[in-house]
């Protein structure tokens, strides 16, 4: 594949909509979420710093810093990306210790560590954004040299606890699968990125790059064992053969389709239009809209992987219509009347006409839809 010459669908263009209102759209969430007094989730810090802030638990967590990176250098943003990656490097990196060369997945907004553990989903997509910063502005100097910031993040990760390294890597060397942190015996279905680890293969050092293709294709096969073959849902938390997390955990129990799952749509579908290579995943998200079915209501139930519906309310429902309505890119394009195609653009036209969320739950909601909206406008790209 030559990355420089892909073309990426247009969601939105395919539904209808005109040029003009998906720029105004795209402009109005921006500045929703990154500048508008009341509603955004980013905040800058000082002369040359800046953060997204977890409006729910009024902290920054790895998981919001590293989107809020991969958002601006998806829209050509550099000014707000180096401040979000000079926050993360300051107060959330962590140069020793067990947890050296990792990111604290959570801190105050003041910059105070509120833990000394990482959690991988926010070094995958800082690795990510940083690879991608590179290509499109160049590499600066200290931490603004992404792409050897972006192998030294993927280097901790694959190789602490060798040669007398203290911690765990976040990848279990054996099975090629993520962690749902270093160390620990099961995953995390939504962590599976292999259209990320395809470009791995490509940018890391080159000691690690077969690793990462093998990696790749072990969470392709990984995800077709754990979304269900009739709802296409998937746990928060699973084993490794895809089974849901069967035991409680101090702080809950994540055996369910819930916040955490619903991204596991959504990455198949990036994974969809950038490599297109089918494991048996790819169809995962149109599954999932056929068991929602023709009810936006239905998504306001928590269920389990089976479709059983569970005593419990959905905390994000706007993220969850927008991973669904996200799903479209992996539903090829048609016409006909009864197509595929028009069970996915239902989807599309219920996330275009809502709104992104108020109050102080909308951080993990809007991350979504900001995910969304640039995928189904063509916006989420390879760099």
């Amino acid at each position: 594949m030559n990355l420089e010459q892909k073309t990426y669908r247009n969601i939105f263009k395919e539904t209808g909509k005109t040029d003009e209102q998906i720029r105004r759209k795209l402009e109005e969430a921006w500045n929703t979420f990154f500048v508008d007094d009341e509603e955004r989730i980013y905040h800058e810090a000082g002369d040359d710093m800046g953060y997204l802030c977890d409006t729910g638990n009024n902290d920054a967590r790895t998981e919001g810093m590293s989107y809020g990176m991969m958002m601006c250098v998806q829209l050509d943003k550099k000014d707000e990306f180096d401040r979000i990656w000079k926050w993360a490097k300051t107060y959330m990196y962590m140069e020793d210790g067990e947890n050296e060369g990792y990111f604290a997945w959570s801190c105050e907004t003041s910059g105070k560590k509120n833990a000394e553990g990482p959690a991988p989903d926010g070094e995958e997509f800082f690795a990510m954004a940083l690879f991608f910063a590179s290509h499109r502005w160049g590499d600066g100097e200290g931490i603004f040299n992404y792409s050897a910031q972006a192998r030294e993040i993927l280097r901790a990760c694959l190789h602490k606890g060798e040669n007398g390294r203290l911690g765990h890597a976040m990848w279990n060397r054996d099975n090629k699968q993520i962690l749902f942190v270093p160390g620990c015996p099961f995953t995390d279905p939504s962590y599976h990125l292999p259209h990320f680890y395809e470009l791995f293969a490509l940018w890391a050092d080159e000691e690690d790059r077969q690793f990462w293709k093998e990696a790749a294709d072990a969470s392709r096969e990984y995800l077709k064992n754990a979304c269900h073959e009739k709802t296409g849902l998937c746990s928060e938390y699973a084993n490794f053969d895809g089974s849901p997390l069967d035991k409680e955990l101090p702080w809950g129990y994540f055996g369910n389709y819930f916040s955490d799952a619903y991204r596991t749509a959504a990455n198949i579908a990036i994974d969809a239009e950038w490599f297109g290579e089918d494991k048996g995943h790819l169809d995962v998200p149109l599954r999932q809209m056929k068991f929602f079915g023709t009810d936006i209501e239905a998504i306001r139930c928590v269920y389990a992987v089976d479709g059983t519906p569970v005593d419990k309310t959905v905390l994000h429902p706007l993220g969850l219509l927008a991973t669904i309505a996200q799903g479209a890119l992996a539903v090829p394009y048609s016409e006909e009347k009864g197509s595929d195609f028009e069970v996915a653009k239902q989807w599309v036209e219920w996330f275009w006409n809502q709104p992104m969320r108020k109050g102080e739950r909308r951080y993990y909601d809007n991350c979504l839809y900001m995910f969304a909206l640039l995928a189904l406008s063509g916006n989420y790209r390879i760099w």
